[in-house]
């Protein structure tokens, strides 16, 4: 086995047409794409581990260091706190988080991915750094926690629901996973091996051992890559068994509580649905409580309903994406509106300028959308990923790749700008992760099948029956929707393409080696299935029309009534003060007005806008009246606008997503 070669997880009941994604160094990304994680790799990256000293991070890790001193009682930092946070963060305080494992996982992750791309000796250095304080941190039985080594020792595994324990170790193993595929370095790799043994040791149906599970899920995810990448059935099985144990009763957290002497009532959020424990996975249907914790659950449902063809889990996962995408969904694929549980609240609560929409929540539903394409190719999932993906997500990082959002909302008076950290972090190094490992997201491999799920300049090397193929793609998406790929093969080699016909294109033409294909006969759940034996030179030709769209939200979503958000392709758009002048929410759209697409390539990087020519409320004639009986003058303006992933990188202003009809 190779470091870009992971091996399968050994009899498990895969299904024959399971999709995985390629490793990222498999996949080489340009264009888009590849300036994003350019920046991540140039910039993010070693940010990442700058502001992690900076909050003496190390301090927590390191053993040989005196254990720090000052404990912060954690919970969900309110947007004035996340703003003053990032704003005035120095390091000069010593505190410490139960949760900074994560962090560092998140951290060793990026930099694993941005070393791929990009050689950085002195990062590497560092890194090999971090991972050797976890070498030594480690005790004899395999247990790996900073927090309850260094700041509460002897209370490990006491408690799951609220202190992260599993949860810390789940991103170390994903850390673990990317530094060994992307460097050949297996030192983490070994560490975490020793670590899930510990934890399998300690949890499982098995008379004597825990039946717990932690409070906020991430080690389901964890542990399906540490099985895929060390061909490891048990630790597949570790993930089926959190999976299936959640919401069980005896409720754990119950027992739990009363085992440390705590009343189980006494819980800071009242109910069990903040972290999804409230019923067992396959009896769910409602999407509820913290939005990070619910994407990550159902990642790791959909990973293993994918290696285990467990369709008790694909059905509650239907009926979740389904709650989901059609009672509490931001346009920009954001979810979560609430600061207070950093979650859900009720259906069609929508807010735009108070959203929270976490960029870690984003960024989640990335992960989901991702995982339940493993059960095959279908534009429903995929076009949401990309939605996710090209809006909700990337906004929560500066262009220069240096500055970070925490919420996204859809509207600003202008006073919500990015920033240079946060005490709780979580959301840099899980957006900077992301990005870099981008090429995992854009296509899909089965045993004879490959699903083209993202389009964008790359380049796929992978093995179909044993023998090596490559597929280039080449194009300018997301500005333009031509789309040519071609195939590379030593022999011909016969299988299945699949390629996604996005639902937001009103007219796709699809050719092989310049022969029209019949996309109504050849398309199945949004994509397109070319089955023929493959030869060198070969030549796909996808011409997806790049439609410019007015999209309305349902009535019962109060805030967005009589509203229009603008789209084009996957992006959406959004209007700042710096292109159309103050008092945004004084602009009207009327709904005959041309919509018109511009390439400013010196723009934000290179972009293409949208204008139209709307009317604005005149406030000059008005006076000090606040009512009159007869409405404000308008006077006509061209209105401009900019991908939202794109705002707050020129001068800080107003920002406006939804704009009103008139």
């Amino acid at each position: 086995m190779t470091a870009s070669q992971p091996a399968a997880a050994t009899d498990t009941a895969r299904p024959k047409l399971a999709f995985r994604p390629l490793p990222v160094p498999q996949v080489d990304v340009r264009g888009f794409w590849g300036d994003r994680v350019d920046a991540v790799a140039s910039r993010t990256a070693g940010i990442l581990y700058d502001r992690c000293v900076e909050a003496r991070m190390l301090e927590q890790i390191d053993p040989d260091r005196p254990s720090p001193g000052v404990v912060i009682p954690f919970h969900s930092p309110s947007p004035d706190e996340a703003n003053t946070q990032g704003a005035e963060f120095t390091g000069s305080t010593v505190t410490t988080q139960m949760f900074w494992d994560s962090d560092w996982g998140k951290t060793i992750e990026t930099a694993a991915y941005s070393l791929y791309r990009r050689r950085n000796p002195e990062l590497e250095k560092k890194i090999d750094a971090v991972i050797d304080m976890y070498a030594k941190l480690q005790q004899p039985d395999g247990y790996l926690s900073s927090w309850y080594q260094r700041i509460q020792p002897g209370l490990r595994w006491t408690n799951l629901r609220d202190c992260h324990e599993l949860y810390c170790a789940g991103h170390l193993i994903e850390g673990a996973v990317a530094y060994f595929q992307a460097t050949g370095k297996r030192k983490l790799l070994d560490i975490m091996c020793r670590y899930a043994d510990h934890i399998a040791s300690m949890f499982g149906p098995e008379p004597g051992k825990k039946k717990g599970y932690c409070g906020h899920e991430e080690i389901e995810l964890a542990l399906v890559k540490l099985a895929r990448v060390t061909g490891e059935k048990k630790y597949m099985d570790l993930a089926k068994y959190f999976i299936d144990q959640r919401g069980q009763q005896p409720h754990y957290f119950d027992e739990e509580a009363r085992a440390r002497g705590a009343d189980p009532k006494a819980y800071h959020f009242k109910t069990y649905e903040y972290n999804q424990s409230h019923k067992p996975v396959r009896e769910q249907d409602k999407v509820v409580g913290h939005a990070v914790r619910a994407m990550y659950l159902f990642s790791g449902m959909a990973d293993i309903a994918t290696e285990y063809g467990d369709d008790s889990l694909r059905a509650a996962l239907d009926r979740l994406w389904d709650d989901l995408t059609t009672k509490s969904l931001y346009v920009t694929g954001g979810i979560g509106p609430s600061a207070h549980n950093e979650g859900f609240t009720s259906d069609y609560d929508l807010p735009n300028e108070t959203a929270y929409a976490e960029t870690c929540a984003s960024v989640g539903l990335v992960f989901w959308a991702s995982r339940m394409l493993g059960m095959g190719p279908n534009a429903r999932y995929a076009d949401m990923m990309e939605r996710a993906l090209y809006n909700g997500s990337i906004s929560g990082l500066s262009l220069d790749g240096s500055l970070f959002f925490y919420e996204n909302p859809l509207e600003s008076r202008g006073g919500h700008h990015r920033w240079k950290w946060h005490r709780c972090p979580c959301c840099p190094p899980n957006i900077g992760r992301m990005v870099a490992s981008i090429g995992s997201y854009f296509y899909g491999l089965a045993d004879d099948a490959l699903a083209v799920h993202l389009y964008g300049d790359s380049t796929a090397r992978f093995e179909i029956a044993g023998r090596p193929v490559s597929l280039v793609q080449t194009s300018n998406y997301p500005w333009d929707g031509a789309v040519a790929i071609e195939v590379e093969a030593e022999a011909p080699i016969a299988f299945t393409l699949h390629l996604r016909i996005p639902a937001w294109c009103r007219n796709a033409a699809l050719k092989v080696n310049g022969k029209m294909v019949d996309l109504g006969a050849a398309t199945s759940d949004g994509y397109a299935a070319i089955r023929r034996e493959w030869q060198k030179g070969d030549r796909v030709e996808l011409d997806l029309e790049m439609s410019m769209a007015r999209l309305f939200a349902n009535p019962e979503v109060r805030q967005d009534i009589g509203r229009v958000a603008l789209a084009r392709g996957p992006l959406i758009y959004c209007v700042e003060e710096t292109d159309n002048g103050g008092g945004l929410h004084r602009i009207a759209l009327p709904r005959e007005a041309k919509l018109e697409a511009h390439r400013e390539p010196n723009l934000l990087g290179g972009i293409v806008t949208l204008s139209a020519i709307g009317s604005r409320a005149e406030t000059e004639n008005w006076g000090s009246d606040l009512y009159r009986s007869e409405p404000p003058a308008t006077e006509q303006t061209t209105l401009k606008a900019v991908p939202y992933f794109a705002w707050d990188n020129r001068d800080p202003g107003e920002m406006l997503v939804w704009l009103r009809e008139g």
